[in-house]
């Protein structure tokens, strides 16, 4: 781990040409790299389901801006799950999260091989005159990267190969009307609804009927202020909590919302109008140290709720047993809770690794849950978008909380299959609400459909169908009293309407098969192999020893039977795998870690210095070959993080 002045990778390697169907932001023009010859180039190659990538999409924000004269950034766009390769899917998405530069659709991975991507997210600097100048897997990069554009202004402006100027981006025309990528909706008490209207970066008030507009609270601008309902400012809001009456009384606020872009959660008092900021120090939260759950958990007690980081809080419900309101913190894949009274948060679930473990609450993976559920005894379903599953926390008389799944394989495993549900496959969902007979519906939102789970049968079905993104699912106001054929509210993100679905009395029986994530298949020989991640701390930053090595590798492998030696957690970044040779193929799943805490090396961490977390998921899928057959040189290398 020796220490280096910048990112820049040693030697000159001339960056491939960027290949793909076609290009957003652009105004209809085809972009080459010889068009941009003379600009710093920054290829983002992400997935729009990614929570990673969206992180990075607003670390770029401020450099791209800095920069805007010399630097042309470039989202090459390579979808994990077969719903991202629509291009309808992918421009809704392009104006969703606000991507102001050119995006390469890339549904055939073409760019992604040449550059040889292994991981959302990944980063790829090219220097004015072509040439590769840095590789970075990850989020948090944003001052190495500043850095190496300062070092290739100054080298490139000398040489005179720097050409200043306006880009190539050209905005598409914008959607209009009263909701906007409309996310997550809840019921309150009057039979109206709130809705986190995050295109718009507000909440919208709507009447009975779903549709007509009563108020909103914010702005209509992303950021973040306090304030009243005219001043507030949110970014990209999702879930909202009408609180309990009591608590409501108590806290000073009767709403909850997960403001999910500022990482924080934001208090809505709807007969003032006021909003105030109940969690969240605005820092996005990674996860503390690694394998120090306990650690973590004693953190979060030690602090006021409003001096925690949190990390893209995504949905909320208010859980009975516990009193207290459950959070779906899809950027550190955990569950926490959060107590409005004494304004203190906690973690409930989940270590922090993203995947699907089921079991005691404190060992479990999520990955990147975005919908929750309460039902008629208490338990939590969870939407867990990334491994397209349907999960429970069952909660105890005392408290204690275990996980379940319902449905659903792991990260890299999706499709449209109702039946079953060991056999059953959705694809990224991302709401979910509990039905009065004790089933439970779920947004499958990448099928585009309404899905409903029945515990007592342990069988999916399809409730509705030809849906454009659904986000949230819930049960309309009264329905569980009888009357009228119930209905269920379905939050329609890409049509930006929350529309009326009744409820069938008989379910679809749907199957359009099971599949996999497709991505080139990296040929391994059986036998040994020889795993490395190479890490160095940044400059200004040395390794945090203070509890032993601050490294951790967690290996693991679909079919479990692929690794015959190598799988498990600990720490150091080098392990030796053991590739079965009676499996012909699957996937690796590496998860490396790295603490770093301001100071410099060898000497001291002051008091309170600033520490950071480094991590980075690879999901890999691997071809088992004959010994001397493979591409590979016998060893598996990969970049944590560069120095910067």
């Amino acid at each position: 781990m020796s220490a280096e002045k910048s990112i820049r990778i040693q030697g000159r390697v001339r960056a491939s040409e960027l290949e793909g169907r076609g290009w957003l932001n652009t105004g209809g023009a085809e972009l080459s790299l010889e068009k941009l010859r003379g600009k710093i180039v920054l290829l983002d190659f992400w997935t729009f389901c990614c929570i990673n990538c969206l992180h990075v999409l607003d670390e770029l924000r401020p450099i791209e801006e800095k920069y805007s004269d010399v630097l042309v950034t470039v989202g090459v766009h390579s979808p994990k799950f077969e719903h991202e390769a629509d291009p309808d899917a992918l421009a809704a998405a392009v104006e969703r999260y606000e991507i102001h530069h050119p995006v390469l659709d890339d549904p055939e991975l073409i760019t992604w091989q040449s550059y040889g991507a292994r991981a959302w997210p990944t980063l790829v600097v090219v220097d004015p005159e072509g040439y590769i100048a840095a590789s970075l897997s990850g989020e948090g990069h944003g001052g190495g990267l500043g850095r190496l554009i300062e070092e290739l202004i100054e080298e490139h402006e000398a040489k005179g190969t720097l050409h200043r100027g306006d880009g190539p981006y050209v905005p598409a025309p914008a959607q209009s009307g009263d909701l906007r990528f409309p996310g997550k909706i809840a019921a309150l008490p009057d039979g109206s609804y709130l809705v986190g209207d995050s295109g718009h970066h507000r909440i919208t008030h709507l009447e009975a009927d779903a549709q007509t507009l009563r108020q909103a609270y914010g702005s209509g601008v992303k950021g973040f202020a306090d304030g009243d309902a005219g001043s507030v400012q949110f970014n990209e809001p999702q879930g909202v909590l009408p609180l309990p009456a009591d608590v409501a009384a108590a806290a000073g606020y009767d709403v909850l919302v997960a403001d999910t872009v500022n990482h924080r959660l934001r208090g809505l008092n709807t007969a003032t109008g006021q909003v105030t900021t109940v969690a969240g120090n605005g820092v996005q939260r990674l996860i503390q140290d690694p394998g120090a759950a306990a650690r973590e958990a004693a953190d979060l007690a030690d602090h006021p709720a409003v001096e925690v980081a949190l990390s893209s809080p995504w949905d909320l419900v208010w859980s009975r047993k516990l009193g207290q309101a459950v959070v779906a913190m899809a950027g550190t894949h955990q569950i926490f809770a959060f107590e409005p009274v004494t304004g203190r948060v906690s973690l409930l679930a989940g270590t922090g690794n993203e995947g699907l473990l089921d079991g005691p609450a404190d060992e479990a993976w999520f990955a990147q849950t975005s919908g929750l559920a309460e039902d008629a005894d208490g338990d939590i379903w969870l939407a867990d978008s990334e491994t397209s599953a349907l999960r429970v926390l069952r909660i105890d008389d005392d408290g204690a909380v275990a996980v379940e799944t319902a449905l659903g394989v792991g990260l890299y495993d999706f499709g449209y299959r109702d039946g079953a549900s060991a056999e059953a496959r959705a694809q990224h969902p991302l709401g979910v609400t509990a039905l009065p007979d004790g089933s439970v519906a779920f947004a499958d939102t990448y099928n585009g459909a309404v899905r409903r789970y029945e515990p007592a049968t342990g069988t999916v079905s399809t409730l509705a169908r030809g849906l454009a993104e659904p986000s949230d699912v819930l049960l309309e106001a009264g329905a569980a009293g009888g009357g009228e054929e119930p209905r269920l509210l379905v939050v329609e993100t890409n049509k930006h309407a929350v529309i009326r679905v009744p409820l069938p009395k008989e379910a679809l029986t749907v199957d359009e098969g099971a599949a996999a994530t497709q991505r080139p298949r990296t040929p391994f020989a059986a036998g040994a192999l020889p795993l490395t991640v190479r890490f160095a701390a940044p400059t200004g930053q040395k390794l945090d020893d203070r509890w032993g090595d601050p490294t951790q590798l967690k290996v693991s492998s679909s079919p479990e039977e692929l690794l015959l030696g190598g799988a498990g957690t600990s720490t150091g970044l080098t392990r030796e795998l053991s590739i079965n040779p009676e499996v012909s193929e699957g996937v690796l799943h590496i998860t490396a870690r790295a603490a770093a805490c301001d100071g410099e090396p060898g000497g001291e961490i002051p008091d309170h210095a600033a520490c950071h977390l480094y991590q980075q998921d690879w999901g890999i899928p691997v071809t088992v070959v004959e010994p001397g057959a493979a591409e590979v040189d016998g060893e598996l290398v990969l970049d944590l993080r560069g120095v910067n």
